[in-house]
């Protein structure tokens, strides 16, 4: 016996998961029914994020229904165990028979859960798939079957407990896998809970209803924290892009965030940034550089006149704003969302007075690093040894003052326990000095 009950083992499952996703609104939990609800119930509260469901199903043995024979998911998925279905003689009959029942079982859940609730959007999000733990792994690989559909970011896999070896069935289908426990005598999961007594839908109604309810409770604390945040539509050309501003009182300056190819203004580790910076006194704006069918494509993520523009007409918005209006406006750039905002730097007219670049191509910003005269500064991992080198050559380019900076044992997306931190320490004090600078500048 390992964990009291669900709970405990969320809470404790919850530790492991935020040593590789950072908290933050671009992460959406979804606990598997019935049983890793509560579980992600947890998950979700450790890391500020929503709580939603993924649908799946055992298809049990008829002759033993705890073992899997495969699984179902929503949207039409179907995951069969092929060496349990052999091992077991469950002939076509009889695996079709079960595949029926438990098809109208999903069914009837969907029904129930997402009745008035719709289903949260994992496009472009770090999604965290919770179940109370693993056995054969059917279930949870349908799930990120199912999750993988619906484009989001990252898949993480996380459980409290599974059997030695588990990470090798979820090769090609999950991103990262987690898990606090993992025992050589694994037989079934409830040997390893005090309390594994079946959770009715009542239950998992109410963890979806809680995680709502504390989610909007956290949202309007981080609001008023903050001084006031709210939702907002960015004119861009032909397009409205969604976005969030805030702006504490007294910000001296505005940073408009370019996220990278392949994110949305959801991504965890911008919305981490974003809110150190709310702290120090330090408004943002994280917004969508491209409408949902645009992401689609995948050349136009790397479109960088094109997201260029975007980001200008942005900064150009923030400063007519009555939260931005009189205040200076940075840029803060991952990935090619950095080629972007050196890009925008490069306009004299956009008078951008800073610009920090998080594991960034400045290089892609082409013949525009040699007209970016606002103070600059690189950060990149020193375990990302192509991406340094290229920053390194970007530098030399650049008109106006610079640094590089290392951030030792990062690689390319700073998931590692210490990383993200050191890049929103490094962003806050450069914007910081450097609004100052600009407003000194300008006689304000």
């Amino acid at each position: 016996m390992f964990y009291r009950d669900r709970q405990e083992a969320g809470r404790r499952l919850a530790d492991e998961v935020r040593s590789v996703v950072p908290a933050g609104e671009g992460t959406l939990v979804l606990g598997l029914p019935r049983g890793g609800v509560p579980v992600g119930e947890e998950v979700a509260a450790a890391l500020r994020a929503p709580l939603d469901v993924c649908l799946v199903r055992k298809l049990g043995v008829p002759t033993h229904p705890e073992l899997a024979a495969g699984a179902l998911g929503e949207d039409g998925v179907r995951v069969l165990n092929e060496d349990v279905v052999d091992l077991a003689r469950v002939s076509p009959g009889e695996l079709a028979a079960v595949e029926e029942r438990e098809r109208e079982v999903l069914e009837r859940r969907a029904r129930a859960y997402h009745e008035g609730r719709p289903r949260i959007d994992a496009e472009g999000r770090t999604v965290v798939l919770v179940d109370d733990g693993i056995a054969t792994g059917a279930t949870e690989r349908a799930a990120c079957q199912v999750v993988r559909a619906r484009g989001p970011r990252r898949i993480v896999v996380a459980v409290p407990v599974a059997p030695r070896g588990w990470t090798a069935k979820f090769e090609g289908l999950a991103d990262v896998c987690v898990c606090p426990f993992t025992p050589a005598d694994f037989s079934a999961i409830g040997q390893f809970y005090a309390d594994f007594a079946e959770v009715p839908d009542a239950e998992v109604l109410a963890c979806l209803t809680r995680a709502a309810d504390r989610l909007g409770r956290d949202r309007a604390g981080s609001r008023d924290a903050a001084g006031g945040s709210r939702e907002v539509s960015v004119p861009a050309g032909q397009v409205r892009l969604p976005g969030e501003l805030t702006v504490p009182e007294g910000a001296p300056m505005v940073v408009v965030f370019a996220h990278g190819s392949g994110s949305s203004r959801h991504s965890g580790r911008n919305r981490f940034v974003a809110q150190e910076l709310n702290r120090a006194g330090l408004g943002t704006l994280l917004f969508d550089l491209l409408t949902a069918r645009e992401d689609r494509d995948r050349a136009m993520r790397f479109d960088i006149p094109l997201l260029a523009d975007r980001l200008g007409a942005a900064v150009r918005w923030v400063r007519e704003t009555p939260e931005g209006r009189g205040r200076e406006v940075g840029c803060f750039g991952a990935s090619t969302g950095a080629a972007a905002a050196l890009r925008t730097a490069a306009d004299p007219a956009a008078g951008v007075a800073a610009v920090v670049s998080r594991g960034g191509r400045p290089d892609l910003a082409g013949a525009g690093l040699d007209r970016v005269t606002a103070p600059t500064l690189l950060i990149v991992g020193g375990h990302d040894p192509a991406v340094l080198d290229l920053n390194r050559q970007a530098r030399v380019r650049l008109r106006g003052p610079s640094e590089l900076t290392v951030v030792p044992g990062a690689t390319h997306l700073f998931e590692e326990p210490g990383a993200l931190e050191s890049v929103a320490d490094l962003a806050r004090d450069w914007f910081v000095h450097h609004s100052a600078a600009a407003s000194h500048r300008r006689g304000g």
